[in-house]
């Protein structure tokens, strides 16, 4: 009965208006901002190695690993894996063109947060409910987002990455799930005690090397069989199309679960980059923009594919039909873990390293799904400190912390269905709360935009003031600018 309910609400979430809306909006966002994610991609790398850290914010890095903590997790891996099981290898290419379309909604929605942050206890803070609210002049609308999202990050999809987490390790080591859970809780309450700064300093260490690790590898797979490019390459855009005989009928699952895991993923408009992206210490909102939407090429084309195309090249995954009998039209390995396809990939690639895969997997999907249990403390706390002030919000916080912990050691021992069935419940009441916000409010990051662009084209270091462009309750930047002169 439990679950027969929330089959229902994931159907009402996830169904044609979330799939084909999401894309829609960022086609629109992409053409008002003149396809903004190709015209700065240059700019967008640049300016993620500039500006410092201060006493209330972190560095654009800092912001953008933080940020990353929260993409890069289990969506690349298992997420990308399923979405190949049950879309097809043809769901890649959706995930690409939801990635390409979704950096230009990343850049919208982490403008305004950076727009609409404010200070708090020394602390900068931002995000969807902060910009819906001082945007829309509602905050009955910015308490529907904060609670969505701290319901959503501290209850429901902790589960997911614990799970992930405990299922590798159960696979490369035997080590039981609960010992992995309460491992996992002991070293994410270490961290998470420590607040902001040690979150965000732990996150700038652990998400570039542990990226790097996992692209290198990728590498080595994808130069072996460099034969095989064209192919795979081949069979990902026919199937994407319908053109494989293959997976012939698949191409609304293939649309489908490619939004879906590409959204998973990526995590463009889905309301929990702007969090870190309010943080960072910038002159002007647009720069931190453009971070964020770089952050959505480096999750998906580049630690997404690594992981599709291993899969594609040793041929370890099986494809459902999306019938009731679950039919498998394509089975190349046993069972359904689908850790285990980018673990045999690998395996298979390396024989000689004593199966290599599953350890090296296991060990990604540690770092990768830690970091992003961070993440997802950090975006509840903030918007804790949006709902509540004072005592009350030190004691509601302390609450959050036991409660995410606890959520993560629940995760780690339950069945990964209904961890991944909570996960997207959670994500699918974030985007909808989000998608709606920011198609509101999106003018201020054109206007934002145009404004960086002026500067930059008269040679300036773009600053921003909210009053000469006509931006109404950027209440930070006018006291910012008032305190400078």
């Amino acid at each position: 009965m439990f679950e027969n309910v929330l089959n229902w609400i994931y159907d009402i979430l996830w169904g044609p208006i979330m799939i084909y809306g999401i894309l829609l909006v960022g086609l629109v966002f992409s053409i008002m901002t003149r396809f903004v994610q190709i015209r700065k991609i240059k700019e967008m790398f640049i300016l993620m190695f500039k500006g410092q850290k201060s006493e209330a914010g972190i560095s654009s890095f800092q912001a953008l690993t933080v940020a990353l903590s929260g993409r890069v997790g289990t969506g690349n891996i298992i997420g990308t894996a399923s979405a190949i099981a049950f879309g097809g290898p043809g769901a890649v290419f959706w995930m690409w063109l939801i990635a390409f379309i979704g950096a230009s909604t990343a850049y919208v929605e982490s403008t305004l947060a950076q727009i609409y942050k404010t200070k708090k206890a020394g602390i900068y803070r931002g995000g969807p409910a902060y910009y819906i609210e001082k945007g829309t002049g509602q905050r009955w609308f910015g308490i529907v987002f904060a609670i969505a999202a701290i319901l959503a990050m501290a209850i429901l999809m902790p589960g997911v990455q614990s799970n992930a987490i405990a299922s590798a390790m159960d696979n490369a080591f035997n080590i039981q799930p609960w010992v992995t859970g309460l491992i996992t809780i002991i070293l994410l309450a270490f961290i998470i005690i420590g607040g902001v700064k040690r979150i965000a300093n732990t996150a700038q260490i652990i998400v570039p090397f542990m990226a790097l690790a996992y692209l290198l590898v990728a590498l080595i797979v994808i130069i072996i069989n460099i034969t095989e490019v064209p192919a795979v390459f081949g069979l990902i855009f026919r199937s994407a199309f319908n053109l494989d005989a293959t997976f012939g009928g698949m191409l609304g699952a293939a649309i489908s679960w490619g939004v879906k895991r590409g959204i998973y993923s990526n995590e463009a408009g889905q309301g929990t980059g702007p969090h870190a992206a309010a943080a960072a210490e910038v002159s002007h909102p647009t720069k931190q923009g453009l971070v964020q939407a770089a952050s959505i090429y480096i999750d998906t084309l580049l630690v997404c594919s690594a992981t599709a195309l291993m899969i594609l090249f040793m041929g370890t995954y099986n494809t459902n039909v999306n019938n009731a009998d679950g039919e498998l039209i394509v089975e190349h390995v046993p069972g359904h873990n689908y850790t285990e396809f980018t673990q045999l990939a690998i395996t298979n690639a390396l024989p000689g390293l004593n199966n290599f895969g599953s350890t090296f997997v296991a060990l990604a999907l540690f770092f990768f799904a830690f970091t992003t249990l961070m993440a997802y403390y950090y975006i509840a706390e903030t918007n804790v400190a949006y709902l509540f002030s004072g005592k009350t919000e030190g004691i509601v916080t302390w609450i959050l912390k036991f409660a995410l912990l606890a959520s993560a050691f629940y995760g780690a021992v339950r069945t990964s269905d209904l961890a991944w069935l909570l996960g997207d419940i959670g994500l699918g009441l974030m985007v909808w709360t989000n998608v709606i916000g920011i198609i509101i409010l999106a003018k201020p990051a054109f206007i934002a935009l145009k404004d960086y662009e002026e500067q930059r084209r008269a040679g300036k270091d773009p600053v921003f003031d909210p009053i000469k462009l006509g931006i109404k309750n950027a209440d930070f930047w006018v006291e910012r600018n008032k305190q400078n002169h």
